[in-house]
């Protein structure tokens, strides 16, 4: 199914004997990091709320040069996060992004089977459409201190912003508003519900074209990829660049070479990248590109190239005049099987084992189009099993077990080459459902109540709420029966066990969408319209 370039003899191919890169980077024993790696070299464009207070230089004229070496402010002690709460109501933190350039926050209030929504933010955050958003995980919890994430946002005008986001809840109630707030409410057409903490950053400059993608493999490391071929990695201490990796741009095969290209004219840039959990290894997939790439960040240096063959694009949904390329690439695990990565194309997706060989197809007979996939873990246990997501063309998000035990053989392939197909364990929305329309982007939480909470966003602008009980995708996970939708369409003859709680309409086209479950206020926290400064402590965490 895979093939190996004979420029890169390191790659693994689809055959045992072959060497294996994925396993081979994982066990490097050089022991630093391509993303704790520091340059001087410095990207942010500080927004208005920068501060304005000049840093004093070291040997001032007319100063005298300290007599001893200062002492190290020691930081603040994290202190315990309070216990959430198992019963009672809690909110979500929602981001969507638009092709209308607006970045639009608002929260959801989960109590039981009821919702509520409220904006948050609402501004046009770029000059053109907005393609992609990426959250960090939460500070460190320190006393007398909220708790921060970082939302990064990219977009087609090259830019990549930054923001800073409360990780509680706004203390002060739509009913204890101030009379200005109350007015404001009053005037808009939805609910509002401002937290004070949400400030603007800055703006990276990494890129000179489309930013495609953004991750925070940790909360002290940004990486964003774009359509000039490159991933860069910023320190979010400081925003500075620390590394900038090359990709190559693939060549125009069946087009004019030399003098004789249009500029522009032949597709590149990076789809989709996927860093391994371990911060080791990394997985891209390009525009023009009928292959993967692997990289050590460990050495900092490319590990190798994985061709897609001609049988597994066919098996894929690729016909003849489709691209070949991989659109998203994303890491996920079994308890049985260990590691392994899926490539979503255009109409299907496949799932490789760390050996780089391809194991199942997903849709399998489901042929739609592919918007979004996302590994979702089922338990908590560090090598529990996680189950796959795809959001889809005709209104869905499609859960699938990747599990050597639920894999269905392919039976129409008479010399049996043919890739196994994943089962299908559940789905929320679809016709069957009252939703018709593509889900662009969507996001899998876990709530305080043990529930699965599935946030989507669509490009008619609505943003759906579903919830999902635990016990029924443990249930469906291990085989045991699973309650059926009775529908007309053979597409949607899946198990159903989402239920949908709220819809919100935002008006926008959306692109994009992140978000992330608030966390309890701690105790005699006050909110404060000053910016509080971070830590040491936590930025030192951050970077490990």
């Amino acid at each position: 199914m895979v093939k190996r370039k004979r420029s890169d003899a390191p790659v693994a191919a689809a055959k045992k004997a072959a060497p294996q890169p994925l396993k081979s980077a994982l066990k490097s024993s050089t022991p630093k990091s391509a993303l704790k790696s520091s340059t001087p070299k410095s990207a942010l464009k500080s927004a208005s709320h920068a501060s304005n207070k000049p840093a004093a230089p070291k040997n001032a004229p007319g100063a005298s040069a300290p007599k001893s070496k200062p002492k190290t402010k020691q930081a603040p002690a994290p202190v315990p996060a309070p216990a959430p709460p198992t019963d009672g109501p809690f909110s979500i933190q929602i981001v969507t992004g638009s092709y209308d350039r607006v970045l639009h926050g608002m929260t959801v209030r989960i109590a039981g089977s009821t919702t509520s929504f409220a904006d948050t933010f609402l501004f046009n955050a770029h000059t053109s459409a907005i393609r992609c958003l990426a959250v960090s995980p939460p500070s460190v919890p320190i006393a007398g201190q909220t708790q921060k994430v970082f939302l990064a946002s990219g977009s087609t005008d090259e830019r990549i912003n930054i923001y800073n986001l409360s990780a509680h809840e706004p203390k002060t109630a739509p009913t204890e508003a101030s009379a200005d707030d109350k007015l404001l409410a009053a005037l808009a057409p939805r609910p509002i519900r401002e937290n004070k903490k949400n400030r603007e950053v800055g703006a990276l400059m990494h890129h000179s074209s489309s930013v495609t993608a953004l991750a925070f493999p940790t909360r002290g490391k940004l990486l964003s990829a774009a359509e000039d071929s490159t991933i860069a990695v910023t320190r979010a201490r400081d925003w500075q660049l620390l590394s900038t990796i090359k990709v190559p741009i693939p060549k125009a095969h069946g087009r004019p070479t030399g003098d004789t290209a249009v500029f522009g004219g032949q597709p590149a840039g990076v789809n989709s990248f996927a860093v391994h959990p371990s911060l080791k290894v990394m997985i891209s997939v390009s525009k023009g590109e009928k292959s993967m790439r692997l990289w050590n960040l460990v050495t900092g240096k490319k590990a190798g190239v994985l061709n897609f063959g001609r049988d597994l694009l066919v098996q894929a949904g690729e016909g003849k005049h489709s691209s070949g390329e991989g659109r998203q690439v994303v890491w996920g695990s079994t308890a049985e099987g260990g590691d392994e990565f899926a490539v979503a194309f255009e109409r299907d997706v496949v799932v490789f084992g760390m050996d780089s060989t391809p194991r199942c197809v997903v849709l399998g007979d489901v042929r739609t189009k592919v918007h979004r996939v996302a590994y979702v873990r089922v338990d908590d246990a560090e090598a529990g099993d996680a189950v796959l997501a795809v959001s889809t063309e005709d209104g869905r998000v499609l859960f699938y077990s990747t599990r050597a035990a639920d894999l269905h053989a392919a039976t129409d392939d008479d010399d049996g080459e043919d890739l196994p197909t994943a089962k299908l364990l559940a789905q929320v929305g679809g016709r069957a459902a009252g939703v018709a329309t593509r889900i662009k982007d969507f996001k899998v939480l876990r709530g305080y109540d043990g529930a699965f909470y599935v946030v989507g966003g669509s490009s008619d602008g609505r943003v759906r709420v579903w919830r999902m009980a635990a016990e029924m995708l443990a249930a469906a996970e291990h085989g045991k029966s699973a309650k059926k939708v009775k529908t007309q369409d053979k597409a949607e003859k899946a198990v159903a066990q989402g239920e949908l709680l709220g819809t919100y309409e935002t008006q926008n086209r959306i692109t994009c969408l992140e978000a992330f479950v608030l966390i309890p206020r701690p105790e005699g926290l006050e909110d404060s319209d000053e910016e509080e400064s971070e830590s040491e402590s936590d930025e030192e965490s951050d970077d490990e």
